[in-house]
């Protein structure tokens, strides 16, 4: 059965987006069959993958593909239309088999109003009781159409009824984290928002009127597979000092803040994975990645992530070209590690 895994953290700024799209890209890279869901009103990872630029490109997607995003796959639900929520219809992506994208919509977040409806009444009207489970449903619909076995989100950095909606019906998350304050304030956040939300989902599944809708929420709730720390500069292949002392404060607080609440409300992986896999001094994170420096303009000119760029577009010769392809070497390793880490932890 296709697992959906939802990055996510409300601190903006962690490279969600670049992550999702690598990731989805290596896993496809390795066989599976990989849909990537932007649920980000921004649609930065709709542009990256579409090579859209301009408001006036994304206007001219939506008048050119019609229902082919998904505000218009959901508006059946959410718009009161009489008919039911069929699979979506997703593009793949043209230089990489078996990935494929759910474009994500401008306007997505006007639907929150009526996530936050009927979070809030907690399924007790008739006339929300289809609204919780139709995210969930739109996406295993389509994951049976497309035969996927992941499904990628990608979040937008907000506390909103509709990431919480997200959230809660995904099999998995990870949480994205660059090693600065405001991550490691993120994590205290998190470790009250999350319980909350589980609290919330658990009494909509329990009423008896969202019993009897049509969309339902699976029955589990998402577990945590881990934290990935980026965006920093390396020296000799680790993080600089200043760096590593973040990216160890943000880890102390996960482990002793974040994972005992997460455990509680049984949102974690058994954690005899994350020991039998991962770092043991770090030992819910799954892996550290480096700033992209000069790649990343490359990997947004080419549309595809910084290890699969070829000598050819890396416009660069001597010894820059020489370092800029040690460097894609090194991440193709990395998030070659990664996916293969994604894969044990949600097997």
């Amino acid at each position: 059965m296709v697992k959906i895994i939802s990055l996510f953290n409300h601190k903006g700024g962690v490279s969600k987006t670049t992550t999702a799209f690598n990731i989805g890209w290596i896993l496809a890279e390795k066989g599976k069959r990989i849909l990537l869901v932007d649920t980000d009103p921004q649609c930065n990872l709709t542009g990256l993958a579409l090579n859209l630029s301009y408001q006036d490109d994304f206007q001219i997607f939506y008048t050119s593909n019609g229902n082919h995003n998904i505000k218009s796959c959901l508006s059946p639900v959410f718009e009161g239309k009489p008919e039911a929520i069929k699979a979506a219809n997703c593009f793949e992506l043209p230089n990489r088999n078996n990935l494929f994208l759910l474009p994500g919509h401008i306007n997505f977040s006007d639907y929150d109003v009526s996530l936050n409806i009927a979070q809030n009444l907690t399924g007790s009207l008739l006339f929300t009781q289809n609204i919780p489970g139709a995210i969930s449903h739109l996406l295993r619909t389509t994951a049976k159409t497309y035969n996927l076995d992941y499904i990628i989100i990608d979040m937008s950095p907000s506390i909103s009824a509709t990431n919480a909606n997200i959230l809660m019906q995904s099999d998995y998350f990870i949480m994205p984290c660059s090693p600065d304050f405001f991550c490691d304030m993120a994590v205290d956040s998190l470790s009250q928002i999350l319980p909350f939300w589980n609290e919330t989902y658990k009494s909509i599944k329990q009423n008896h009127v969202f019993s009897q809708a049509d969309y339902k929420l699976p029955d589990s709730t998402p577990k945590f597979i881990g934290t990935i720390f980026q965006r920093y500069r390396p020296r000799n292949g680790s993080p600089t000092k200043s760096f590593q002392t973040w990216i160890d404060k943000i880890a102390t607080n996960v482990t002793h803040k974040l994972v005992p609440i997460l455990r509680n409300n049984d949102m974690m992986i058994s954690e005899d994975k994350f020991f039998g896999k991962i770092n043991p001094d770090e030992p819910y994170n799954i892996i550290n990645i480096s700033d992209f420096n000069s790649l990343i303009a490359q990997s947004q000119k080419y549309n595809v992530p910084v290890f699969s760029l070829t000598d050819e577009q890396l416009e660069q010769v001597g010894n820059v070209q020489t370092n800029m392809k040690k460097n894609r070497e090194d991440f193709y390793n990395t998030f070659s590690a990664l996916a293969e880490s994604i894969i044990f932890l949600t097997k």
